[in-house]
């Protein structure tokens, strides 16, 4: 023997151990960003939802002008404002009225918690690409 008899198997369990933690973090960071995509489309189907329940692609489109804004054009303007999504659902339910000859009416039959899945979703569009800047 060579004077540390239990050494080796102490550095057997020690790197066992820490082969486990690394794995189990590494299962942990490859799970969560699918999980959290798939949380992502279910969000954004919900919100096309109601985006279509409440009639808003009648005035909007998620990438073209109609008679309001195009969604996309609404997120780039909020876009760095820590307020973004919470005014949005505000003016969702209040309406606006400001810019051009329309105005967007108040929904008030749309509820807090639908006016902010509605914004959430605009504002990811953001980052969405569009037929311009799709890639080829």
């Amino acid at each position: 023997m060579n004077g540390r008899p239990f050494a080796p198997a102490k550095e057997r369990v020690a790197r066992r151990r820490l082969f486990a933690v690394a794995l189990a973090i590494a299962a942990a960071a490859t799970l969560t960003p699918s999980a959290s995509a798939a949380a992502d489309r279910i969000a954004a189907a919900d919100a096309q939802r109601l985006l279509g329940q409440y009639k808003c692609y009648i005035c909007h489109a998620d990438h073209e002008t109609k008679a309001g804004p195009a969604y996309v054009d609404v997120a780039r303007y909020f876009r760095g404002r820590a307020d973004a999504v919470p005014t949005i659902a505000r003016e969702i339910r209040r309406g606006m009225r400001r810019g051009g000859p329309w105005h967007m009416p108040p929904h008030p039959e749309v509820s807090p918690a639908e006016a902010q899945t509605m914004a959430r979703y605009i504002m990811s569009l953001d980052h969405a690409p569009t037929r311009a800047n799709a890639p080829r």
